[in-house]
């Protein structure tokens, strides 16, 4: 029945399922969204409020406010001051004007609109699970991924970018070179030598926008359709899509103390065209790869004629740990593809990353580049390597490494004080998240528990192909929010560890 005036929490349709994809932020967001587009909630219905809806729902008003305010910013819903908050009267869907669609005009609709459908592969690629979800909002608890943004010099940045703008010719304009600025090349060469434990040339270098799009390139480049290539179980999201997008055929590979067992790849696939590893700072366990393994890991490669990409996101961050120099530092025979990132060293949206290639696929990896987006935006990297080569990157980090001991310190006091029999936290040496193994209660259900609380943290099962041979275990993030707010997410997350143990009796 359309609802014209106000509507009764009864009339929005919305269930809360525990066993349900997504939070529960996501499921009222997408119950109300469903009314209206089903014309259940005709345009101009009143809603209850966010304080009513969270006592029908049992939710926190919290997670109320943010499912409505994402309505409103979508164009669902209208907010009126001292009124309520009303179905808005020109929804953003394709929907007849009274936004009530009859039968025979949904069908008609849908027969006038249909299109192609993806190809397999882009279906595959969309459908591809991301890991972490994120709650709406800026940094908080337990954020994965994200460096502490609050710390970084903006005004310094600044001042590099307008420095940058006062000196730019017409030639700065013009194209650039499709494997980067030439001085940041040199500029990462030099890092990656210095930090790193290995030796490099800028003619070696790759500038791409973002370790995410350099992956993307190299798995495009290197596997032809259905063939195999090896990855890290429990392993990192966007490796999955890179791979599904070049059509390989993923061969999960088990993850211990040791780092990936080589061994078992090679009974899985001996003849695999690629392996993707992560063997500084396991991405999400943790834990590095013993020397033993990485030797093994090379020699397998030069017999199977395979690559090894090595992907070093967070290493810069050591808490006590002497450095463990990369991969690529003990490759004798071309066949490590190094990728760096910026993002977690500076800031996401940069969106700067580099790869290190062998000189054999250097030329033919950079016109593939050409023909992706010819090149990330000059000044950004103009700018980045001004911050590099002045000594900003390498007091920058420094900064850093105290600052997330800090926070790590704080998110680990705050979780033996009020977590203490409920959750064990794993040791972390490097790297910007930790591993908390959680004690008589789902991992999955008290991530749900937790963004009803507003923090945000991930189960380890998000990251495997097979979710349910995982280890009962979160990933916690601790450097994108202060101290002070990791202190206070402990006991929000002692709640949520009660509240899936009640839910499980």
């Amino acid at each position: 029945m359309k609802t014209t005036g106000r509507a009764a929490v009864a009339d929005l349709l919305v269930r809360i399922d525990g066993r349900s994809a997504g939070t529960l932020q996501q499921q009222i967001y997408r119950g109300i969204r469903r009314a209206i587009l089903n014309g259940t909630l005709a345009p101009g219905a009143r809603l209850p409020s966010s304080r009513v809806l969270a006592d029908d729902l049992r939710v926190s008003r919290t997670t109320a406010v943010l499912a409505l305010e994402q309505l409103t910013a979508e164009g669902y819903l209208a907010a009126r001051r001292g009124a309520g908050t009303f179905v808005a009267g020109n929804l953003p869907d394709d929907l007849p004007p009274d936004g009530v669609p009859s039968k025979a005009g949904r069908g008609a609709r849908r027969s006038r609109s249909a299109h192609p459908a993806l190809s397999r592969r882009g279906a595959a690629v969309a459908a591809t699970p991301q890991g972490a979800a994120r709650l709406l909002g800026g940094p908080r608890a337990f954020r994965i991924g994200t460096p502490a943004l609050d710390l970084f010099p903006v005004s310094l940045w600044q001042r590099l970018v307008n420095r940058r703008f006062r000196y730019a010719s017409a030639a700065n304009l013009d194209y650039g070179d499709p494997a980067g600025l030439r001085v940041l090349r040199e500029a990462v060469a030099a890092h990656v030598e210095a930090a790193r434990g290995t030796t490099c040339s800028a003619d070696q270098v790759v500038i791409v926008a973002g370790a995410q799009q350099g992956l993307d390139l190299v798995c495009r480049m290197l596997l032809d359709p259905g063939e195999p290539a090896w990855l890290e179980e429990p392993g990192y999201p966007g490796a999955r899509t890179a791979l599904v997008g070049a059509g390989a055929r993923i061969i999960p590979v088990r993850v211990d103390s040791d780092g990936l067992n080589v061994e078992a790849g090679a009974r899985r696939a001996a003849r695999a065209r690629l392996a993707y590893v992560t063997p500084s700072h396991q991405y999400p366990l943790g834990v590095p790869m013993s020397l033993p393994r990485r030797l093994a890991l090379l020699r397998w490669a030069d017999r199977a004629n395979a690559w090894i990409v090595e992907d070093d996101y967070d290493s810069e961050f050591r808490y006590g740990t002497r450095p463990v120099p990369c991969l690529h530092g003990l490759d004798t025979r071309d066949r490590v593809i190094y990728i760096g990132s910026f993002s977690k060293t500076l800031f996401p949206s940069l969106r700067l990353g580099f790869l290190i290639v062998p000189a054999a696929i250097h030329g033919r990896l950079v016109e593939a580049r050409r023909a992706a987006d010819q090149h990330p935006p000059v000044l950004d990297q103009a700018v980045l390597a001004d911050f590099i080569l002045e000594g900003h990157f390498s007091r920058h980090l420094r900064r850093m490494r105290s600052a997330y001991r800090e926070r790590l310190e704080a998110m680990a006091a705050g979780l033996d004080r009020y977590c203490a029999g409920a959750l064990r936290l794993r040791p972390v040496g490097t790297g910007l998240h930790a591993v908390a193994d959680v004690e008589r209660a789902d991992a999955r259900r008290v991530a749900r528990e937790a963004a009803a609380r507003g923090l945000e943290v991930t189960p380890v099962a998000a990251y495997c192909a097979r979710p349910s041979a995982a280890p009962n275990s979160l990933v916690l993030g601790f450097a994108a929010v202060r101290p002070d707010v990791l202190r206070a997410g402990a006991p929000r997350l002692a709640a949520a560890i009660r509240a899936a143990r009640s839910a499980h009796l």
